[in-house]
């Protein structure tokens, strides 16, 4: 048990806060029930999603700032190429969508490999240009989600206090990650985050490798843009306030801004605890304008503190 705890205690101590957080919730809010967490439960997908996308990158060493605006392309794709659709269209929609978010995120990991130029440069010019193609695709909110594909995150799982959009989040994150994690794929990711050098003495394809995890972070961007359309019922070519909530839930998630360390349990909760408390300061009828700041400064201030502790990482 000490074990556990000294290898899992920063997941654990993040659990616990936001056990404390749900009863807080209860306490302001005593009708807060099923209902509830299934609404927390479907506005945190898109953001849990966008989270994990940028968890891989992260641990590879990397950063991309064009994860919101992938999620649009993907979101108004989704809505524009559903709108109408049956069963058989519905289903290549969505397979035709998250192979578009691996080929953006494949580019945008091709781009640094090839030019060499820093990530966070290529991927703040391909914001705008994944914003500029999302604009393209769709000028306005609209198109459609398939009803029935709605229904897949709507309500309660078997019981009433497990929501479907939680499970859909696990399932559809333990299908990519388990195997990941485990294989020499996943084992190369974290040692060219932790020591390119070490990785490419050690046989590593650096370049390779890198693209690999950009296209998973795509991949990841696409199912958010794809769930978020499933949410809302319409494409939104707008990208959403997805980079900095996604960065925030990495750094106190446990996942190291330098890279090599950290895995998508601990950044998983993080964004939890973020939208809860969002959800929290709304219940108490704080001003939004006051809740946008606050929320604005935790993350502020969790990067902040994450990048110092990565800088000190580095000069140890």
């Amino acid at each position: 048990m000490s074990r556990i705890v000294a290898r899992h205690g920063w997941t654990l101590g993040l659990l616990a806060i936001l056990v404390l957080l749900f009863a807080f919730t209860k306490v302001i809010q005593p009708n807060f029930g099923p209902t509830g967490l299934d609404s927390l439960s479907r506005a945190t997908l898109p953001f849990a999603f966008a989270t994990a996308a940028m968890a891989i990158v992260v641990i590879a060493g990397g950063i991309d700032l064009s994860v919101a605006s992938m999620m649009a392309v993907a979101g108004v794709t989704t809505a524009v190429m559903m709108d109408g659709a049956g069963t058989g269209m519905t289903l290549f929609t969505v397979v035709a969508v998250l192979v578009i978010g691996l080929g953006m995120g494949a580019i945008n990991g091709a781009l640094i490999v090839v030019t060499r130029v820093p990530d966070i440069v290529v991927t703040l010019a391909m914001l705008f240009v994944w914003e500029g193609v999302a604009l393209l695709i769709l000028k306005a909110p609209g198109g459609a989600a398939t009803p029935w594909l709605r229904e897949i995150i709507v309500g309660p799982f078997l019981v009433p206090w497990l929501p479907k959009s939680f499970v859909f989040l696990v399932v559809c994150l333990a299908v990519v990650w388990i195997p990941l994690r485990r294989s020499r794929l996943g084992l190369s990711i974290y040692a060219i985050g932790s020591d390119e050098l070490a990785a490419y003495r050690s046989g590593i394809a650096i370049g390779r490798t890198r693209i690999i995890a950009y296209a998973l972070c795509g991949l990841f961007a696409a199912m958010g843009g794809l769930t978020l359309t499933m949410s809302t019922g319409n494409g939104e070519p707008i990208p959403g306030p997805y980079l900095m909530a996604s960065v925030a839930a990495v750094v106190l998630g446990g996942v190291v801004l330098g890279g090599g360390k950290g895995a998508l349990l601990g950044p998983i909760i993080a964004v939890f605890i973020l939208r809860l408390v969002r959800m929290d300061l709304t219940l108490m009828s704080v001003d939004p304008n006051v809740t946008t700041i606050v929320e604005g400064t935790i993350m502020v201030v969790v990067v902040m503190i994450g990048g110092v502790l990565a800088m000190r990482g580095r000069r140890q």
